[in-house]
């Protein structure tokens, strides 16, 4: 039996640029040989993609690319393969599987590129990526289907003095939270107790993002579901974020492997496991998520459960909770990309039975 051919995708024009290195490590080893040929992807960070012809890339022994960039031949409608140019090489991939973070990968470009020359792709489509990827269409989204979210303020760049400090602190109370729009893994955020740091905030978060959010800070844990399907999604355990840091940032997240820790499953009675799990199943279908997403939560000291964001490429680095969110739901990780490769391709399949002809 032919083995699936695999185009792993990773890097990208990001902030997040070196998680994305991270993942596609690890989704890497849990691709078996024997079922699968790979094709290692780089996106660098001029946006030039690459075919890197050695695993050892992903151990960051390498920044060169190998050989010519890319030329992508679109297949016929049905076909099995996209044939890929990589200089005088010829490659050909049956299914794509992004591991980009953040911008440029996670936010529906990526996947419109795939859709248009014919690739099957692992995880969520175009209007599910961007959706999600910009948390204010997301609450927006998810507030008028009345699923419970965090209490939210949304500021342009235009509009930057519109609102000041004792403004929001009459709204929200202290701490509240600053960060950009459309971005991920805590890059750009600041949580704000004092006018002075209020201004910073302003000032950081703007540097990534021409929109952004500022939140009501919860009292609570923070808790996280992992979601896997398409018209059917299922939901794993739910699981803890501990940190020690001032909130779960960047360096907690990656870098500093005493500032945060995880438990899986998170110690909650089974009827609150139940309903994040209901609601994180219910957020992907408003959202149009499908493959894949991590829905995370506030567990406020009151008992109330509010939906923070959901993210369409979770971690997958060894620190990551959605891989190990289904190792304890009894899907290792093996599985775990044998089922969102199935899915992928059987979405494909799907929506090629639509027609685009009178």
């Amino acid at each position: 039996m032919r083995k699936t051919r695999v185009g792993l995708i990773y890097g990208g024009l990001s902030s997040e640029h070196e998680v994305s290195i991270q993942s596609a490590r690890n989704v890497y080893e849990a691709l078996r040989p024997e079922k699968y040929e790979v094709t290692l992807i780089w996106i660098d960070r001029t946006g030039q993609w690459f075919v890197i012809d050695s695993a050892l890339h992903l151990e960051g022994t390498s920044t060169e690319p190998v050989g010519a960039p890319l030329t992508f031949s679109p297949m016929l409608r049905g076909g099995r393969s996209v044939r890929i140019e990589n200089g005088s090489d010829t490659v050909h991939i049956d299914v794509a599987f992004p591991v980009l973070h953040g911008q440029n990968g996670e936010d529906g470009r990526v996947q419109g590129f795939l859709q248009t020359v014919g690739i099957p792709y692992v995880g969520a489509d175009v209007l599910g990526s961007a959706v999600c990827m910009d948390k204010e269409v997301t609450k927006r989204l998810l507030r008028d289907a009345g699923l419970p979210i965090t209490p939210f303020l949304v500021l342009y760049g235009s509009d930057e003095s519109a609102l000041s400090f004792s403004e929001i602190e009459s709204r929200f109370g202290t701490p509240f939270f600053v960060k950009p729009a459309n971005s991920g893994s805590s890059v750009g955020i600041t949580k704000v107790d004092n006018a002075e740091k209020f201004k910073l905030a302003i000032e950081h978060a703007f540097g990534y993002d021409k929109k952004i959010l500022i939140e009501k800070g919860i009292a609570g844990r923070e808790i996280e579901c992992a979601v896997l399907g398409n018209e059917k999604p299922e939901a794993s355990v739910v699981g803890e974020v501990i940190s020690t840091d001032e909130f779960y940032t960047y360096d907690a997240k990656y870098i500093d492997a005493d500032a945060s820790w995880m438990e899986v499953p998170a110690e909650v009675p089974e009827r609150v496991s139940d309903k994040i799990r209901e609601l994180a199943k219910r957020a992907c279908r408003v959202l149009g998520c499908e493959g894949m997403a991590r829905v995370d939560f506030f567990l406020a000291d009151d008992g109330e459960i509010m939906i923070n964001e959901v993210n369409t490429i979770p971690g997958f680095t060894l620190r990551s909770m959605y891989p190990l969110m289904w190792e304890k739901t009894n899907l290792p990780n093996d599985q775990l990309v044998d089922r969102l490769i199935e899915l992928a391709l059987e979405r494909h399949k799907r929506d090629s039975r639509i027609s685009t002809s009178r």
